[in-house]
């Protein structure tokens, strides 16, 4: 898991700049056939080992499609309004899938073994081809810009390992050992090197002018606060179900489902608002929605009836798919065309990164066996969690007059 997500947010800036250069549908169809290879590896795993390099390599093409797939629904839409909806159907699906996953899992690793899991990928990502290569129009690759800058790309991969390893092994390390030390100060060192080196690049996989003004550096701290206390905290009550409560795989997807219920209305629905009204209104809202779900989890105990629990889940899916979408059409909107893909990358790294840290410190918060070091660190972490929200909220409010889809973004677009 740690694998995956460290070579997926890694890589999300470098593969996002090569769609602006190759192409984004060619990048998109490398992507998904990496993705869907990969995924054969795992089903097909001798040892450990092998099935831990697959899922390095599922990273990488997860890494390459995610980016020129938002930069091709915006190619294909270039109206704000119709964009914003059509990214608004965008998360709809991928919270669908997201919800469905894990109760598809359970079912699959309860039922048959858990190599099924990975053996779905395989005719999905065929058909997925498929309709591309038939649906999709292709755009010219951009062969004016120079070559990106892999030394800045290895640095930052560097910096999100380091800290993502350090805040892992504080937990039965420790904070004061020597390994978890090195790794959360070699993290911020990194990290000033990739700006360092990004600054004398001829083309930086993050160009300089997606970070100027406000707009787009607020939607980038957005995914990171979203996805921290999101997936964080999700992490934990996946935990919470099967270590303390002792259900099965199957069940606790079972029971996750309500946060994922409302994922098909509520994205879609945040897409059209946002086409109305402008992104901050849907993002607000729906953070604060988020917030106090995620707060709900700070009274959950050993013996919480789970009828009581469905509340918290319902605000938390429904908060989290209602921001998303509004949160990525804030992102793209604030992005010059020719360097969407870039802008792609870097949004969907932030959020890789947000979810990074959030399972990482969350679990290392209440990585203690005995349960009420377990309920204490599930009560801290949801604080956190919903002050994540908060932040978010307010950041997304002040950076509302001029998120709006329309007229703005057709300023955007002709920059």
């Amino acid at each position: 898991m740690d694998g995956y997500t460290l070579v997926f947010a890694g890589l999300l800036l470098l593969c996002g700049g090569l769609g602006d250069r190759l192409g984004h549908r060619r990048v998109f169809l490398a992507g998904l056939g990496l993705f869907t290879v990969a995924s054969a590896g795992c089903a097909l795993a001798p040892t450990a080992g092998f099935l831990v390099g697959a899922r390095l390599a599922q990273g990488a093409g997860a890494a390459t499609m995610v980016p020129a797939s938002l930069a091709l629904l915006g190619g294909l839409h270039p109206e704000p309004g119709a964009r914003a909806r059509a990214f608004g159907v965008w998360g709809g699906i991928a919270g669908v899938a997201a919800a469905a996953g894990p109760v598809l899992g359970g079912v699959l690793v309860w039922g048959v073994g858990w190599r099924t899991v990975f053996l779905v990928n395989i005719p999905l990502g065929a058909l997925a081809i498929w309709l591309t290569v038939r649906r999709v129009p292709g755009t010219r690759p951009r062969a004016d810009r120079p070559p990106l800058d892999l030394a800045a790309q290895l640095t930052g991969v560097v910096a999100v390992a380091a800290l993502t390893a350090g805040l892992n092994e504080a937990g039965g390390r420790g904070w004061t050992d020597p390994l978890v030390l090195g790794a959360l100060a070699a993290a911020p060192l990194a990290g000033a090197l990739f700006l360092w080196l990004e600054r004398r690049a001829a083309a930086p996989a993050l160009p300089p002018r997606l970070l100027t003004g406000f707009r787009f550096p607020a939607a980038l701290a957005v995914g990171v606060l979203l996805n921290l206390g999101f997936y964080g905290l999700l992490f934990l009550t996946t935990l919470y179900f099967q270590r303390h409560r002792g259900w099965d795989p199957l069940a606790t997807g079972l029971a996750l489902l309500p946060m994922g219920a409302l994922v098909a209305f509520a994205s879609p629905l945040s897409g059209r608002v946002a086409a109305r009204v402008g992104t901050h209104v849907p993002a607000v809202a729906g953070l604060l929605t988020g917030a106090v779900g995620l707060l709900g989890w700070a009274a959950v105990g050993p013996n919480t009836p789970y009828a009581l629990l469905v509340v918290p889940l319902l605000l938390t899916g429904f908060g989290t798919s209602f921001t998303m979408p509004s949160a990525t059409i804030a992102a793209m909107e604030a992005a010059p065309h020719e360097v969407r893909g870039a802008a792609s990358g870097a949004f969907n790294a932030a959020r890789q990164l947000g979810s990074a840290i959030g399972v990482a410190l969350f679990g290392t918060l209440a990585a203690a066996s005995a349960s009420s070091a377990f309920y204490a660190g599930m009560r801290l972490s949801a604080v956190i969690a919903a002050g994540c929200f908060v932040c978010g909220a307010i950041l997304a409010a002040l950076s509302g007059p001029a998120a709006r889809t329309a007229p703005n973004a057709s300023a955007v677009d002709g920059a």
